[in-house]
């Protein structure tokens, strides 16, 4: 019942004219329905999915390629809770030009460029048509002004290194293309001539112009210690000449033109050498104000040959002296020799102060540009000072603006346009301080290097003539140790006084460059407090409902953030400061070693060449004692000389590693500041950053060993050009040992011969001829008969010498023949398989294990080769004795039947030498001459 009233109740009416459909609007509405969505759907995609999966493309294209980099940037709290730590896609560009552009366009103009220009997980993102995106985090990390590149470490001259390397989509830690090593060595950095020069650097520059610093200092200390080496010579040589002088065995003439042509010879020697230098392309490029590391390393090879060169000049000018002493000075042979010998005693200990000398001085540089780079940091943290505070200051800002749009007094879109503007101005304020920074210390270095110029230039002055005065004195010296200490303590006053006041002026531009960075960041950061002031004093009370007390009580939060701020950008500055140390610790420790090795190649090298020179003097066993301890001590001058110049040539091959390495050394360094710093920030890690560090420490390690590997391959292409030039060296020793050794061995002949000539029977034999000549008794057959046994007797004598000769060098070579056969066996034992090497270290390992094998197979084969030689030597002397005696019996039988058949009767008197003749009765038939006879 009560559905059916219910359904009678209700009753609806329709007129049959309403129920008709029209074809025509229907279709119309069914089209536009269908449009509506397509439109719709396609909205959505662009608006919601298109950049959704755009965003998701990029971040995974950003963790391939920088996975294994350097960490730049993290994403907020919030984020860092939920995926690992990423790596900033980009570095900010700095564009000086675009942002003066942007200071006269509006907001959303600058919102356009900033767009492209901000990180991608920074905060304050304006969108390009000034709109805030609302998709940012609460907790973010501090932004970076996009000036900050320009004062940063990794700056612009640390991309324009590894800007190659991201081209060719890999990581900036692991380049090993030739490719980048050629971008490396074709980079330009400044050239500078003083350490003042160096505050005008940034970055990797900083470090590259200190390292050329260094190798420009080095050839100065070698010209000076070579002047010093010439005038202590001549000095010397002045001395030896005085005691010819006062014995009168030279006049006043003599002596001065000897004295004057060897002065003469060394300025001419070291005008040559400077000569040879500036006709080279490298050299003449020095005046350039840029310079590459090809440059640098072609200008040591060149360097290197040259000076080999001239040292082997001056050892032939000492050389010289000999013969000018025996040729002009009428000294024999033996006065010469007792001159020389005293010269080079005396050159040995001169030697010997320099090498003391330069081993100091050498550790001076050292310590100097450690100290140097740590100034050059010091005045670069002055000038990025201003960007931390402005970076603070702009997120302490933020802070306090966010709280404001937490209480609904300022929305995302007010918050985001005043941070841009706010943002804008600091940029513009940061560019006028690095502008102003870079052309005000360029101003004051440039004042302060010609008021320095003028007081070394004077101090020099005033030095040159403090030793022509000290020379003069010393002419008439005759103690020439006295002079060589004085002489030398003398120069190294000159050199202290020097140093110490280049020293002084290089701190006080230090200071000037300080002081001035300090008053461009006070008025900066004035600045920089105006622009903030302006913003909650007047721009906030007018675009909200705050009154000026809530706008003062605002500004003092922002203090408190800005206090906070600014204490972890300081606590992140010790950090970097305590890593920058450790890395020169390191560096010092690296400058020690490298003197270790230094002072072991020398000692190397002196006790092997002077183990084969006096091998070589024992096998020769002819020379007298005299003689040989004169080609002794020659050869330790030599040496000497050479291994000091080599021990320069080390500290240069060493900095030109360091230098080469230089790129490497800083992303590391790099690598470990960002690590240091995550760590400083995780004060409480979860499982995901605990992760992430321990893959950060891995990539660390992995790239210290790459490191490590890169610079011991580096290290020893260097290492080989300077036992090449130390060869080179060894070869011009050589050269001048066997002229020396070849002139002791003349004279040694010549007084051999000259003692055989008055030892020589000569007046006995003269008068022996004369009376068989006069005799009667003696005719042609019976003379020709007494020959004819004579060559018959020294034939024999010949042969059975020869055969016995022959018997005896058959039984050295059997016995060689059977020691090398015997050694051959004990090497061809079979050997173990050596496994594979794992490393270039390793590589390296084995091929100086096989070389050691290979020099002792040597040694021993030379070995044997001498005994043989020693065993034929000694054969042969014992033969030839025995022949001699054989020769001079048959002699006298000889003389014995001529004075028989011319009826001479000889006389004895304790020698043959004092033989008397007495002839008989003259003959009939005469003989004219015995040599005819003969």
């Amino acid at each position: 019942m009560a559905g059916g009233s219910c359904s009678s109740d209700v009753v609806l009416t329709f007129s049959v004219d309403s129920l008709q459909v029209v074809p025509g609007l229907l279709a119309t509405a069914v089209v536009l329905g269908t449009v509506t969505g397509v439109v719709a759907a396609g909205l959505l995609c662009w608006c919601v999915l298109l950049p959704l999966i755009s965003r998701k493309v990029k971040e995974k294209v950003v963790i391939q390629e920088n996975k294994p980099d350097v960490i730049k940037d993290t994403h907020d709290v919030a984020s860092k809770a939920k995926k690992k730590m990423k790596v900033k896609d980009s570095r900010l560009q700095p564009l000086q030009e675009e942002g003066d552009r942007l200071s006269n366009n509006g907001v959303a103009a600058f919102a356009l460029k900033a767009k492209v220009v901000y990180p991608i997980n920074q905060k304050f993102r304006p969108l390009a048509d000034g709109a805030s995106n609302p998709s940012l985090h609460e907790n973010y990390k501090r932004t970076r002004l996009p000036n900050q590149i320009f004062e940063d470490s990794a700056d612009s001259s640390m991309e324009s290194m590894s800007q190659g390397e991201k081209e060719d989509g890999s990581s900036s830690t692991t380049i090993h293309s030739n490719t980048s090593l050629d971008r490396f060595y074709e980079r330009m950095f400044p050239r500078v001539n003083s350490f003042p020069e160096v505050l005008q650097c940034n970055g990797c520059d900083v470090k590259l112009c200190l390292y050329s610093l260094c190798l420009q200092s080095l050839p100065l200390l070698d010209t000076e210690f070579r002047q010093e080496q010439y005038t202590m010579f001549v000095q010397i040589l002045r001395i030896n000449l005085t005691d010819l002088l006062l014995e009168k065995k030279i006049d006043r003439d003599l002596y001065t033109h000897i004295i004057s042509s060897q002065e003469t010879e060394l300025e001419e020697l070291e005008q040559k050498h400077q000569s040879q230098l500036m006709s080279n392309k490298s050299w003449q490029r020095k005046g350039s104000e840029s310079q590459t590391m090809e440059d640098i390393e072609r200008r040591e090879r060149e360097y290197s040959d040259h000076l080999i060169q001239n040292i082997e000049g001056f050892w032939k000018q000492i050389e010289n002296v000999h013969q000018l002493l025996h040729d002009k000075a009428k000294c024999s042979y033996d006065e010469a020799e007792k001159i020389m010998m005293n010269l080079v005693l005396k050159m040995i200990v001169v030697e010997s102060i320099l090498c003391d000398s330069q081993e100091e001085l050498a550790m001076e540089i050292q310590e100097k540009m450690i100290r140097w780079e740590h100034m050059a940091k010091v005045v670069e943290s002055l000038k990025y000072q201003i960007q931390e505070e402005s970076e603070c200051r702009l997120n302490a800002v933020s802070k306090t603006l966010e709280q404001l749009m937490i209480k609904k007094k300022l929305t995302v879109k007010q918050k985001e346009q005043h941070l841009t503007e706010l943002f804008k101005d600091f940029w513009e304020e940061v560019s006028r301080y690095n502008k102003g920074c870079s052309q005000q210390t360029k101003a004051l270095i440039a004042e302060h290097l010609g008021h320095r110029n003028k007081l070394i230039d004077i101090l020099q002055k005033k030095q040159k003539e403090e030793r022509f005065s000290f020379l003069s004195r010393a002419e008439g010296s005759v103690d020439a140790d006295h002079f060589i200490m004085e002489y030398h303590k003398l120069l190294e006053d000159q050199r202290e006084l020097q140093g110490a006041l280049e020293d002084e002026e290089d701190c006080k531009a230090i200071d000037a460059v300080a002081e001035l960075c300090k008053e461009l960041y006070t008025s900066a950061s004035q600045m920089f407090e105006k622009l903030v002031k302006k913003l909650f004093l007047q721009t906030l009370p007018e675009i909200t409902n705050l009154t000026l007390g809530e706008c003062e009580g605002m500004k003092h939060e922002l203090r408190d953030n800005l206090s906070t701020e600014l204490e972890k950008a300081e606590n992140e500055r010790k950090t970097k400061i305590k890593l920058f140390q450790e890395m020169l610790v390191q560096e010092k420790q690296l400058w020690a070693k490298e003197q270790v090795r230094s002072s072991a190649l020398d000692k190397y090298v002196c006790e092997t060449q002077q183990q084969v020179v006096q091998g070589v003097l024992i096998r020769l066993s002819g020379l007298s004692e005299d003689s040989n301890k004169f080609a002794l001590q020659r050869h330790k001058f030599l040496l000497r000389s050479i291994l000091r110049t080599i021990a320069l040539r080390n500290l240069a091959m060493a900095t030109l590693t360091q230098m080469r390495m230089s790129r490497k050394i800083i992303i590391v360094q790099e690598l470990k500041e960002q690590s240091a710093l995550e760590k400083c920030k995780w004060h409480l890690q979860d499982e995901e950053q605990w992760q992430t560090q321990k893959e950060m420490e891995a990539h660390i390690l992995e790239e210290e060993i790459k490191l490590e590997e890169e610079t011991w391959q580096a290290r020893s292409d260097f290492q080989q050009q300077l036992l090449l030039d130390l060869t080179d060296a060894n070869n011009g020793i050589r050269q001048h040992m066997e002229r020396t050794i070849g002139q002791m061995l003349i004279h040694h002949a010549q007084q051999e011969a000259a003692k055989t000539m008055m030892e020589d029977n000569s007046e006995f034999k003269e008068r022996l001829v004369e009376a068989a000549v006069e005799s009667v008794y003696v005719t042609s057959s019976s003379l020709s008969k007494v020959v004819q046994g004579y060559n018959q007797n020294t034939e024999q004598i010949l042969k059975e010498h020869e055969k016995e000769k022959s018997k005896q060098l058959k039984t050295i070579r059997e016995n060689t023949s059977k020691l090398r056969s015997e050694h051959k066996i004990t090497k061809t034992k079979p050997k173990k398989k050596l496994p594979e090497p794992s490393s270039s270290y390793d590589l390296h390992e084995r091929l100086i294990s096989q070389q050691k094998q290979l020099l002792e197979k040597l040694r021993l084969f030379q070995k044997i080769r001498l005994d043989s030689l020693r065993q034929k030597k000694s054969v042969l002397h014992l033969l030839e004795g025995q022949l001699e005696n054989k020769l001079k019996d048959a002699e006298q039988e000889f003389i014995a039947e001529l004075a028989t058949l011319a009826r001479i009767r000889l006389t004895d008197n304790n020698s043959s030498g004092n033989r008397n003749v007495q002839s008989g009765p003259e003959p009939s038939n005469r003989i004219p001459s015995m040599k005819k006879l003969k």
